[in-house]
C-alpha cells in the first residue's frame, strides 16, 4: 500500500511540475491599446480566436469577428461585448471553405470599414472532406482561405500601416511536408481519412502557414507590413469537434491533463499582433511569445515561392 501511495505520489508531484514548468505559459507583456485600430480576428467564435478577439477589445480596437456559424458568432459578440465593454465588436460573414465567400468578405469589408490594422488568421480544424471548390478541407481551410483572405486585403493594410497580419500555425508543422504532386493531381495535401491521415494534413497545412509567412515577410519588404506565425500551445480548443466520438473520447482525458486554456493559448498571438520592437522579425516563427528557430524545410526560400505561387494558381489569382 505505502508503495502504490509513494508512486501516485510522485505522479502528482511530476504532473504539478509539469504546470508550473512545460504547461505554463507565458503572457503577453504589451501594453499597447488600440483605440482607432481595426482588428479582423478568423474563427474567433470560439476558442483561442474568441479569446484574442476579446483582450483586443479590451484594448479599445474594433474587432471583426469573421466566422463561418453565424448563430455562435452572434452570441460570441455578446459575450465580448459584456465582457470588454467594448460595443465596436461586430461579426462578419466568413466560410473559409469557399473562395467566393473569401471573396464576398473581403469586398464587403472593404465597403463597410475604413481601417484594417491587424489581421489575424486564426481559424483552422481537422476534419475530412472537401471544400466548395474542391480542395481538402484541411488545405482548403487552413491555408487556401487564409491565403486569399490575406492577399485581398493587403493594400488595405499597407494605406494603414504600421500594420501586421499574425498566421496562427502549430509546432506540428515540424512533422508536415509539402508534395506538390499531390496538390497538382488531387488538390490536396495527402489521401486518406483515417484519424493518422487527418492529423498529417493537418501538419502539412500547418507548415504551409509558417512557409507563406516566409514568403509574405520578403515581398512585404519596403512596406509598412510586417507578418508572423506562431505555435499556440497546446491549448484545449473544440479543434476537433468535427471528428468522430471514439476520438473525441480518447483525446479527452489528454486536454483535460496536458492541455493549457485558451486564455493562454491566445498569448502568443497577442504578443505578435502588439509587442513593440519586433518589426526585424517579420517573417519568423513565435512560441511561448518569443522568437524560435525552425527547420530548414520550413525557412526553404524555394519551396515557399513554388508554395505561393501554386497557391495562386488555385485561388485564381494567377
Amino acid at each position: 500500500m505505502f508503495t502504490v501511495l509513494l508512486i501516485c505520489g510522485g505522479l502528482v508531484g511530476f504532473y504539478l511540475l509539469l504546470c508550473v514548468t512545460v504547461l505554463h505559459l507565458p503572457k503577453c507583456k504589451s501594453m499597447a491599446k488600440l483605440h482607432g485600430k481595426t482588428v479582423i480576428v478568423t474563427g474567433a467564435n470560439t476558442g483561442i480566436g474568441k479569446a484574442t478577439a476579446l483582450e483586443l477589445a479590451k484594448r479599445g480596437a474594433r474587432v471583426i469577428l469573421a466566422c463561418r456559424d453565424e448563430s455562435r458568432a452572434r452570441a460570441a459578440v455578446t459575450d465580448i461585448q459584456r465582457e470588454s465593454g467594448n460595443r465596436e465588436v461586430l461579426y462578419m460573414h466568413l466560410d473559409l471553405a469557399s473562395l467566393k465567400s473569401v471573396r464576398s468578405f473581403t469586398e464587403n469589408f472593404l465597403k463597410k470599414e475604413s481601417r484594417l490594422d491587424i489581421l489575424i488568421n486564426n481559424a483552422g480544424l481537422v476534419i475530412d472532406g472537401k471544400t466548395e471548390d474542391g480542395f481538402g478541407r484541411i488545405f482548403g481551410v487552413n491555408h487556401l482561405g487564409h491565403f486569399l483572405l490575406t492577399i485581398l486585403l493587403l493594400e488595405r493594410l499597407k494605406e494603414c500601416g504600421p500594420s501586421r497580419v499574425v498566421t496562427v500555425s502549430s509546432m506540428a508543422h515540424s512533422w508536415g511536408k509539402i508534395d506538390f504532386d499531390c496538390i497538382n493531381t488531387h488538390k490536396d495535401l495527402g489521401l486518406g481519412n483515417s484519424a493518422v491521415a487527418l492529423l498529417g494534413m493537418y501538419s502539412h497545412s500547418k507548415l504551409c502557414n509558417v512557409l507563406f509567412t516566409h514568403e509574405l515577410a520578403k515581398r512585404l519588404k519596403g512596406t509598412n507590413v510586417t507578418c508572423y506565425s506562431l505555435h499556440p500551445g497546446a491549448i484545449k480548443t473544440d479543434i476537433s469537434r468535427h471528428s468522430n466520438l471514439w476520438w473525441r473520447l480518447f483525446l479527452a482525458p489528454i486536454l483535460l491533463l496536458f492541455f493549457s486554456d485558451v486564455e493562454s493559448g491566445a498569448q502568443t498571438s497577442l504578443y505578435c499582433a502588439l509587442q513593440e520592437g519586433i518589426e526585424h522579425l517579420s517573417g519568423r516563427y513565435f512560441s511561448s511569445c518569443a522568437v524560435q528557430n525552425v527547420y530548414a524545410k520550413a525557412r526553404d526560400d524555394a519551396v515557399a515561392k513554388k508554395l505561393w505561387e501554386v497557391s495562386e494558381r488555385l485561388v485564381g489569382l494567377a
